[in-house]
């Protein structure tokens, strides 16, 4: 009893000293706890995502305002043309996030994209600079020249280029930096994404405000040198923390695995199911963690039986005739994914419109704060920023402990009922920008055309921005943790991809919802869109949305309501009567 006693107490002063999760050092070794990973790594990896989103929401909540400014477009086509780049910029993640766990690793992705991003940067400032690249060679522009929109498009598609490298392989990254099977980095990596999130809304408090009055008041040149700078330097910061840092091997593509599944599972479509579950092949020892087995998709189980009419060996060294339990859950894992990517959709429409059709709603209304200073248009965005600082903080200080207690859940409440409960907030929002705007119309009606809405303050904006702010808080936040904690551990990276894909898809969808409401509203008598906001009827559009949005929320309800979380083995050796005790764990959460 005293050998075994000893034996456990210097397992678990090994689990203490080191990093036992796949993981290594920047020299290959096995990684030190003390030195390595947690906050002290992490702290490197959330200035850089300070650095990008300040760059990322100082372009994106000004672009609008370039469009129809400088390059006179009109309020559609400017709204199409945001929607198009912010969808390609939270696409582009899901190439990015394959390439990083399959080929080249977090680390280089991260660092090869935000070089690819810092060239957009220059690109961007030398349009801006440059004679021959400027839209004219006046201040006021009333045809820009063809060589500055190419140089234009070019630099901001670049960016989203480095984007789809830099977004899913960072914040992967970031959470690497937390061991999940030792409980107490455990507790800090939930803790992670909130102040991760924090990091991201100060770097995007500060795009909306400082880098936004100086393209307003001093020039948009001088704002993109800023950026450039400051991308610069904290590249320069994230390669100085790279002792720190935890690094994962990329293991290939995580795609065929789940092909090979598909394939043995049709294969074997005509076995019978064992009568129990443990008669499913599985390697009892792997560098991976091993999941439980489940019993939904049940068809794809046939793919782990293994055929007696066989040789085992020549079947398990063929991965197309054979997979194990876990390779089958992970391909469920996936499967279960999709309906809840497809119902968040709705609530990245209601997003999208903050940085298009709310942004040019500031720029009809009065933004005098005292007799000589105006905010920027674009400025108004910094209260769903502070909005969600304080929500994050309020739910991570206050509302989580007492959460736990209550439900006796380590995250007080469940992944998907923090997505649902922001979803809530999202309908809100689009109700209240709904009366907003019929106000403003109002005004616009009974006054003089030309005044229009400019006596209305620009703070009547405040509710909704307040609004969707608390609801980022509770659903993006949660979609994040729900995308990187629910895919396969190979698939870290592209789980982040998906959860920025969730807003790329939406981004498009609006483009699509404008397009069709607008053609069958024009043939009904007047389109919803016209050539700018007084001539249009927004409030109706944003009327659409949140019966779109309320509707979708039900469908989310019924959704999750069934909803199997992944369940991991805690030890090699656990039963099937352990992995459904854990299981049922494992739903509470």
């Amino acid at each position: 009893m005293d050998k075994i006693k000893r034996t456990e107490e210097a397992v678990e002063i090994d689990e203490q000293k080191w990093v036992n999760d796949s993981s290594f050092d920047h020299k290959g070794r096995v990684p030190l706890r003390g030195s390595t990973g947690v906050w002290k790594a992490s702290l490197f990896i959330i200035v850089i995502e300070f650095s990008e989103r300040l760059s990322y929401f100082g372009l994106a909540t000004s672009l609008i305002i370039y469009l129809t400014k400088v390059i006179h477009q009109d309020l559609k086509t400017a709204a199409k043309n945001v929607n198009y780049w912010s969808g390609v910029t939270t696409l582009m993640p899901l190439l990015g996030g394959f390439l990083a766990d399959a080929f080249l690793g977090r680390f280089s992705t991260v660092l090869f994209s935000s070089t690819v991003y810092l060239l957009g940067l220059i690109l961007l400032t030398m349009s801006r600079v440059i004679p021959s690249l400027k839209p004219c060679d006046t201040d006021l522009c009333h045809e820009p020249r063809k060589v500055h929109e190419v140089i234009f498009f070019l630099a901001i598609y670049l960016i989203s280029i480095g984007t789809g490298g830099h977004k899913p392989s960072l914040e992967s990254f970031g959470a690497d930096q937390f061991d999940d099977d030792y409980p107490e980095e455990r507790k800090k990596k939930m803790s992670f994404f909130n102040w991760w999130n924090f990091g991201l809304c100060c770097g995007l408090l500060l795009g909306v405000t400082l880098i936004v009055y100086v393209q307003d008041r001093v020039s948009w040149a001088m704002a993109d040198l800023i950026l450039t700078l400051v991308m610069a330097s904290s590249i320069v910061i994230f390669i100085a923390g790279r002792p720190f840092y935890r690094y994962r091997k990329a293991t290939g593509s995580p795609l065929t695995p789940m092909l090979q599944v598909f394939v043995a599972a049709i294969r074997k479509r005509n076995l019978l199911f064992p009568a129990n579950p443990s008669h499913l092949y599985e390697i009892p020892k792997s560098e991976t963690r091993l999941l439980c087995h489940t019993e939904k998709l049940k068809f794809l189980d046939k793919a782990a039986i293994v055929d007696g009419t066989q040789d085992s060996i020549v079947q398990q060294q063929n991965p197309w005739k054979l997979a194990t339990v876990t390779k089958v859950e992970e391909l469920k894992l996936v499967i279960n994914m999709i309906p809840i990517w497809l119902t968040t959709i709705p609530f990245g429409i209601c997003v999208a419109q903050t940085a298009t059709f709310f942004i040019k709603q500031g720029v009809t209304l009065d933004r005098k704060i005292v007799h000589n200073f105006e905010i920027p248009p674009a400025s108004i965005f910094a209260l769903a920023a502070i909005d969600m600082i304080i929500s994050l903080s309020i739910y991570e200080k206050i509302l989580v402990p007492i959460l736990r207690q209550a439900t006796g859940n380590e995250r007080g409440i469940s992944i998907l009922q923090r997505i649902g409960f922001g979803m809530i907030f999202s309908v809100c929002t689009m109700i209240v920008a709904a009366l907003v705007e019929r106000k403003r119309l109002n005004l616009v009606h009974k006054k003089n055309p030309l005044e229009g809405s400019s006596s209305m303050s620009v703070f009547w904006l405040a509710p909704q921005f307040l609004i969707i702010g608390i609801g980022d808080g509770f659903t993006l936040v949660g979609l994040q943790e729900y995308f990187y904690d629910q895919v396969p551990d190979s698939m870290r990276s592209l789980g982040i991809a998906f959860y920025l894909s969730v807003i790329g898809a939406a981004n498009f969808v609006s483009s699509l919802l404008i397009t069709v409401v607008d053609n069958i509203t024009q043939k009904n008598g007047k389109s919803w869109f016209g050539k700018d906001l007084n001539s249009s009827r927004l409030d109706y559009f944003y009327w659409l949305l949140s019966i779109i949005t309320a509707v979708n929320l039900c469908v989310y309800v019924i959704v999750t309501r069934n909803y199997s979380y992944k369940n991991v083995h805690c030890k090699s050796t656990m039963s099937v009567a352990d992995c459904n005790d854990a299981d049922d764990r494992e739903a509470m959460a």
